[in-house]
């Protein structure tokens, strides 16, 4: 898996006296994982090394699918998503191959809520089943029809008993 480092973020506290460093850590393979971790600590080394583990425990698969027709891989996001986190709402919609990322430059001073919002959007890709991942149903009869041929034959007590009635 390969790492990237987000950004890291002195804060204050209330009594200006104490620096945190927030780290965010984006975990990606070429197989269609992504892991977002994000954690704060009193040392950049603490806060990124925690963050490294967050972000490998947080790994959620990304389904892809095509735009237009189904010609080559999946390459894009398979519908329109909607994450939102904060203040900050990102919407990813389908492209063609090779156009890269179109955003708007404002995005900046929200960076943190923006990266929060697309892992969010990533993680609804997960929820939207196209049909070639339906699975095949198998339908099954019922108890009651599979067994109604069973059911309809007396048994042969019941035979026996109206043979002995016959009889005497």
């Amino acid at each position: 898996m390969r790492r990237r480092s987000g950004c890291r973020l002195p804060s204050l506290s209330h009594s200006d006296q104490r620096t945190r460093f927030k780290a965010f850590v984006v975990v990606v393979d070429t197989d269609g994982h992504v892991g977002l971790g994000v954690k704060c600590a009193k040392e950049v080394a603490t806060a990124i090394r925690g963050a490294i583990i967050l972000a490998k425990l947080s790994v959620i698969p990304v389904i892809r699918g095509c735009w237009g027709n189904k010609i080559g891989k999946p390459h894009t996001v398979p519908c329109k998503v909607t994450g939102k986190c904060g203040s900050v709402t990102v919407r990813m919609v389908l492209a063609p191959r090779g156009a890269g990322i179109v955003a708007a430059h404002a995005i900046s001073n929200t960076s943190v809520w923006a990266i929060q919002a697309t892992f969010e959007c990533l993680m609804k890709t997960y929820r939207f089943l196209t049909p070639e991942f339906w699975m095949d149903t198998r339908f099954s009869k019922s108890p009651c029809q599979e067994y109604t041929d069973v059911r309809a034959k007396p048994t042969k007590a019941i035979l026996l008993d109206n043979t002995e009635k016959d009889e005497s």
